[in-house]
């Protein structure tokens, strides 16, 4: 499968702005619809045209605003999660007096609960995110959490998870320096670093390790004795297993004299951090992150970055600021980084969701398989480096997944399939007011009355909204004509179409 068309610069390694020029931003006349549409598709997950043209209207300023509110946009706790943490002190409790089989049932009952709140968090993330005015919040929720690494399949504790994801979401917006510092707090990064086996006299050094390489400063931007008296400020913090709050344990505390980055002193956790962020390459290594989540695969070349690092640096590194800079700035809407960006599986998923309009489907297997079956399981990336994304979410496998994503999107769920439980979660949903998980007739229905050009241009700019190849254009083109006047068999075309199209490589790409 072909993912650009011939000609496209799918991997820009330098840019025709020069590194003075990349940061700037973007003059008022260069803010159009198309400038419009690279935004929401980049920043969020999809470009409606209505969205579209609000966003014209309002300016690239106004636009920002919206799109990264002074205040963050919480998710709520789901209730499964609610009912797992006011069950953990029991749980806990009875584990301690139990034994053998009796205290390996409980367990395994437990970590079920714990999965199956896993799904259901999952789910109630993606029905938050498919709403469009929290879409490029939980997007750059989800960018954070792609630094901030942990994993349901070490933490295995859905309450934890949802305390990391939401602590992230707190600090989104804020200095980048108090959310490191309160990630380093959260029970679900102590257990995922092993910061709970770190003691005075034996140091993990685990975490110190993924704060240098992985938070703040990147590769090479350390040294081996830093990484070892970094762990050793690291000590005594700690997370019991099923209680969800962090403990602070001094006398697993070493409290002596470390040298870190060249400075001397007796540096607890946040004083390492702050040292970190002391560094140069602290500006930079954040916005290196950002380059390869939402402009390209290919890291630009250091001289870029160093302007951008040295404005955040001077803002007191606060994210919003470095959000409203990256997305506003000339080099963010430059001709060689738009349109050829391969979609995530969820972008892919809740982009579809809303250029559809459809609801989340309550189901796992509806909705969570697809993405795993296209290589991104919510809150269970594969290693401490997340995501690697790019043409890493392309092979065989992961492409008929697409497919039948796209597929199932249009096929009305057969209930007679479901079993008890997820005909519960259907009825819940539609009481709730979720009723529509498959693409109904109605808007295709609407463009098979239009004249055969016409209903060409409208699918197209709908689905697709950027330039298309003219291959594509001519057999969508020759496929509704051949319906003749039939209204149903116009409308079944129509539908038939779209699925080709949103199947097809142009729908990959961003």
């Amino acid at each position: 499968m072909k993912l650009a068309p011939a000609g496209c610069v799918t991997h820009p390694m330098n840019p025709a702005l020069t590194p003075a020029e990349a940061w700037q931003p973007l003059p008022p006349a260069e803010w159009n619809a198309e400038a419009a549409r690279h935004l929401l598709r980049r920043a969020g997950w999809t470009a409606r045209p209505d969205e579209i043209d609000r966003a014209v209207r309002s300016g690239l300023a106004a636009t920002l605003d919206l799109l990264f509110p002074p205040e963050p946009v919480l998710l709520m706790k789901p209730r499964m999660i609610a009912r797992l943490e006011a069950d953990a002190p029991r749980l806990v409790q009875n584990a301690q007096q139990m034994m053998g089989d009796d205290k390996l049932r409980a367990q395994r009952e437990t970590q079920e609960r714990s999965r199956l709140a896993v799904q259901d968090l999952s789910i109630k993330w993606l029905q938050f995110a498919a709403q469009p005015e929290s879409a490029a919040f939980a997007k750059w929720v989800l960018f954070l959490s792609d630094v901030y690494v942990v994993s349901a399949e070490k933490v295995k504790n859905a309450a934890l998870l949802y305390d990391h994801f939401d602590l992230i979401t707190r600090h989104a917006l804020g200095p980048a320096p108090a959310l490191t510092k309160a990630v380093s707090r959260s029970p679900a990064m102590v257990q995922f670093l092993d910061l709970n086996q770190s003691q005075r006299k034996a140091p993990n050094e685990n975490f110190a390790r993924e704060l240098f390489e992985l938070f703040v400063l990147g590769e090479g931007n350390y040294t081996e004795p830093d990484i070892k008296e970094a762990a050793r400020a690291f000590t005594g913090y700690r997370a019991q297993p099923f209680q969800n709050t962090f403990r602070y344990v001094p006398a697993q505390h070493d409290g002596g004299m470390k040298t870190i980055f060249g400075q001397n002193g007796t540096f607890t956790g946040d004083d390492v951090i702050d040292l970190a962020y002391r560094q140069n390459a602290a500006g930079t290594f954040l916005p290196h992150e950002m380059v390869k989540f939402y402009l390209s695969d290919t890291p630009l070349p250091p001289e870029y970055l160093a302007p951008l690092g040295d404005t955040w640096r001077s803002g007191g590194y606060e994210l919003r600021l470095l959000a409203r800079h990256f997305f506003g700035s000339r080099i963010f809407f430059a001709p060689e980084f738009r349109g050829n960006f391969i979609k995530s599986p969820v972008q892919l998923y809740v982009g579809l969701v809303q250029d559809l309009k459809l609801d989340v489907a309550p189901l796992p297997r509806f909705t969570l398989n697809p993405l795993r079956q296209m290589g991104q399981w919510l809150y269970s990336p594969p290693n401490v480096r997340g995501w690697v994304g790019g043409r890493n979410w392309i092979n065989s496998a992961t492409l008929a997944a697409r497919r039948q994503l796209v597929e199932m999107l249009f096929t009305p769920i057969d209930e007679n399939s479901l079993n008890a439980d997820e005909l519960i979660d259907l009825v819940a949903a539609r009481t709730n007011g979720a009723t529509h998980f498959s693409a109904p007739d109605g808007p295709f229905s609407e463009i098979a009355k239009l004249e055969t050009l016409a209903a060409t241009d409208q699918l197209l700019d709908r689905l697709l909204g950027q330039p298309v190849a003219p291959e594509l254009r001519e057999s969508v083109r020759q496929f509704l004509a051949s319906a003749g006047g039939d209204g149903l068999q116009r409308t079944r075309r129509v539908r038939r179409a779209a699925v080709t199209v949103l199947q097809s490589p142009a729908y990959q790409l961003c």
